[in-house]
Parts: structure tokens; sequence; C-alpha cells
């Protein structure tokens, strides 16, 4: 991969970032809303005016490294380079998209994106306090359909392991209209066999979504986003971040999954659940579930050479679109199937 150069200013013409589009400014933190945070980063929405139109463009999402946190090594400015390296590379439609990448007065290095409305993890936490139930099996195949596109893309396409799936790090526009996969900042390369092109390299996912080849020191294969990509689904079902019904209950989603941040991680039995296939509830799910369940249990097969290809997923949940629609079906099926179409 060629070296990513910071972009820097013309003498004559606009001023361009590192891919050729305009280099932007970006305000000071304070001036602008915090959407989220991950480890060493946090994120901004930042609003865009156009003084010549008189009105507001489509506004993005800022990624600035965390100023509280140290980063004497420079790791926390290097993962973010290497996402704004990765980003411009990538356009797909379940792909968060690249605007910028720029370098404050300060040396502080910041990554533009396309805004989406808000993280999947906000809207489970927002539905376990309306203590509503599980999303609605449409939802929640909608979602797969969606996050398997950009994982098969990444796989095949890309040869490249997302590193780090979960609902905070999936994006949802509008309704449900589309789900996009961010956050690369710990991605791996893969092969043409769909493994780590390098052994050495250090996976660095979140430990409650983390497949157990992690936790063995076995091989990293693209089936291991394929076990998270399952307790995504499962974290949809249930409204909690995996495993933590082994820690303690008085904490909310957004602390649980904040994981490292947490002494109770040390607590024997959450330690001995990580890396394993989650029990359901005990709520009974209708029957239309189904679909939901199967992928949710063949990903998370304890053997890789088990679990389903992003690609498989979507032959998968086509057929069953087919089906449904060889069926004429009428009511809630023709929901079903107008949701899932959308924007695809």
């Amino acid at each position: 991969m060629a070296e990513f150069k910071t972009p820097t200013a013309k003498r004559v013409g606009k001023a361009e970032g590192s891919n050729g589009t305009p280099k932007i400014v970006i305000p000071p933190s304070p001036l602008m809303k915090q959407l989220g945070y991950g480890t060493g980063v946090n994120v901004y929405l930042m609003e865009r005016f156009s003084p010549m139109h008189g009105s507001y463009k489509s506004p993005w999402a800022v990624k600035k490294r965390n100023r509280m946190i140290n980063d004497e090594d420079g790791e926390y400015s290097k993962r973010l380079n290497a996402e704004a390296n990765l980003l411009k590379t990538m356009s797909h439609p379940n792909i968060i998209g690249f605007r910028s990448y720029t370098v404050q007065i300060d040396g502080a290095p910041c990554l533009a994106m396309e805004s989406g409305d808000q993280s999947l993890e906000n809207l489970i936490e927002k539905r376990e306090e309306a203590d509503l139930g599980p999303f609605l099996s449409t939802q929640i195949l909608k979602v797969a359909r969606d996050i398997a596109c950009g994982l098969q893309y990444l796989h095949e396409e890309k040869k490249l392991l997302h590193g780090d799936l979960k609902s905070g790090n999936i994006l949802i526009q509008g309704n449900f209209k589309a789900a996009k996969l961010c956050d690369f900042g710990v991605s791996l390369k893969l092969n043409e066999k769909g493994v780590l092109c390098d052994p050495a390299q250090c996976y660095v996912g979140t430990e409650c979504w983390s497949a157990p080849e992690v936790f063995e020191d076995d091989v990293i294969t693209q089936k291991t986003d394929m076990f998270s990509f399952g307790l995504v689904l499962w974290e949809m079902l249930t409204l909690h971040a995996p495993h933590v019904d082994k820690l303690n209950p008085d904490s909310s989603f957004t602390e649980l999954s904040e994981s490292v941040l947490s002494d109770s991680l040390q607590e024997e039995e959450y330690l001995k659940a990580l890396g394993t296939r989650p029990s359901l509830p005990d709520t009974p799910l209708t029957e239309d579930y189904l679909p939901v369940l199967e992928i949710f249990y063949a990903c998370t097969e304890a053997d890789p050479a088990k679990r389903p290809t992003a690609a498989k997923i979507l032959q998968v949940l086509d057929s069953i679109l087919e089906e449904k629609e060889n069926t004429k079906s009428v009511g809630g099926d023709r929901k079903f199937l107008e949701m899932l179409h959308e924007d695809l």
C-alpha cells in the first residue's frame, strides 16, 4: 500500500486533501456534537453550511484522537491514518463513505466520513430502555443482509478482515433504510484463502464479540468476522452485549460494551464465557424469527469451518426473499419484502 501523505494546502487553486477532495477546516471539538467514542478516539457531528447557496449540506462525522488518552507512541494516530488509507480506497453502499483526511493546526489528525444517523448500539440501548423487546424480524434481517453485503465486499474484493464487528461499529440510516460498517482502525489484510496474510498480526477486536480462535491463539480468518456477525444478530434479539449477564447487572449497555474500563471483567464466569455462543432469552420468539435464529446458530459455531461466509448468508437471505415472492404472501410478508429490497 502506498504511503499515506498528509494533505497540504497549495499556493495556487484549491487546497486539497490526500484523495483530491477539497481540504477541510475542522471546528474545535467543543463546537461539535459528540456522536460516540472508541478506544483512543472520539467521533463528532460536523454541520456544513454553504454560504454560496445559503443552505446546509449533508453533515459529516469527524473522528479525532482523544486528547485525554496518552498516545506517546502514536498508536492511535497510526490507526486513524491507516483507517483513512483504507476508507479512501473503498466504495460500497454498506461501507461508510470517506470524505477527507486532514490535520489540525496542532498536528492532530482528523478523519471526515459520511455521517450515519445513529449507531445500532444506540438503537439497542434506546429499545432496551423503552422495554420494547427484540427488534422486528424484518429489521434484523435487513441489517443482516446489509452487513453481510458489506462483509462480502471486504472479504472477497478488498481482502480485509473488519476485525472489530459489533453493534457500535454499525451505523443505521433512517428507519433501517441502510446499515453501514464503520471503524476500520484495526482491520487486517487477508490472503486469497481468507486467512491473515501475516500470522504475526495482532487481532484487536472487542473481547465480548470475539470468536473462540481469538482466545485460543488459533488461525484468524474471514470466519472470525462471521462469529461476531452472529453475535450482532443476538444483540438485536436480546438488547444486550454478549456475555454481560455474567457482569454487574446494574451497569448500562454502553458501560459494559467498553469492557476494558470495567474491573468486573476479571470475573471468572465472564472470562470463561468469552468466545462461546451465548444463550437465547427464555421469552419465546415467533416463527418469523426462525431465519434469524438459523443464521445466528450457524455463525456462532465453535469450528470456523462450519460457519457460513458472508456470500452464503446473502444467498440464504435472497432465497428467503424468492420463496416469499413465489408464494405471493400478503400483509406482513409483503411489508417484509419491501423492507429487505429497499435501497439494495
